[in-house]
């Protein structure tokens, strides 16, 4: 079911993501979130129950902001030709999973299991797949597209493609000539675009011509 959110716990959401996003997810205290909140330590227990579980309703808030916001962008390209929508709409998924990469790595498996979680990242793969689905058929109709592949499956490959990436930073570093912490993310990204771009249209048969 989804979770109609305080305005309250709203504020302290957005705190705690601006701060877990600078410092991480164990260098950034229930203290430092409430210091800059500007509410009592109490208030999280009361609103949330602990650090961890109020991380799981973060998760869920940008969750349900993701599925927003991936609507309203799909609105956006929907008359455009095929091919654009689809490289659009890939850029647009890893640009996301890159600028909100600090969630993967305090996002537990049991978090994202939970019932409250579970059900709008369904809702928001959903989407997904059914705009990818409309596109792909539409390539297929205009001639542009000579194959369609699952649409669930050219999503699982751009998410799983992405996470592998951003969890596995030790591996893919080796093949970045990155110096830093943001070059490395940016350079990583660049490179994923490139492949997973290229493996998509490949899969769509794609005719240039």
């Amino acid at each position: 079911m989804r979770k109609k959110f305080t305005e309250k716990q709203i504020k302290i959401l957005d705190v705690a993501e601006e701060l877990i996003a600078k410092k991480g997810f164990d260098g950034t205290t229930v203290r430092d979130i409430c210091t800059k909140a500007n509410i009592n330590v109490a208030m999280i227990s009361y609103y949330f129950g602990s650090k961890e579980k109020m991380m799981s309703y973060l998760y869920q808030l940008r969750a349900q902001r993701t599925k927003e916001s991936f609507a309203e962008f799909a609105q956006t390209i929907k008359e455009g030709k095929p091919e654009m929508q689809m490289k659009e709409i890939i850029n647009y998924l890893l640009s996301l999973l890159f600028r909100f990469n600090y969630f993967h790595g305090f996002v537990t498996q049991e978090i994202r299991t939970m019932d409250h979680v579970k059900d709008d990242l369904l809702d928001f793969y959903q989407i997904c797949v059914a705009r990818i689905d409309e596109v792909v058929k539409k390539g297929i109709v205009s001639g542009v597209f000579h194959n369609a592949p699952k649409s669930e499956d050219v999503l699982t490959m751009i998410i799983g493609s992405t996470l592998f990436v951003i969890r596995n930073r030790n591996f893919y570093e080796l093949y970045i000539p990155a110096t830093s912490d943001a070059q490395y993310m940016k350079e990583a990204e660049q490179k994923l675009r490139s492949s997973i771009l290229l493996t998509v249209f490949a899969l769509l048969d794609y005719d240039a011509e």
